[in-house]
């Protein structure tokens, strides 16, 4: 992977958690998501 795809991946993982730290809890129990699952999503959003 070059350093191009990797700092746009990055760019993007931290685009969803920032965008999901910004949901209340309650709208993350709406989308089945917990607090402490937000990183794992993110990384996952990727793939």
């Amino acid at each position: 992977m070059n350093i191009r795809k990797s700092y746009q991946n990055w760019r993007e993982y931290r685009k969803t958690v920032t965008e999901l730290n910004a949901l209340s809890t309650r709208e993350l129990s709406d989308l089945g998501i917990n607090r402490h699952d937000i990183r794992a999503i993110a990384r996952t959003s990727q793939l």
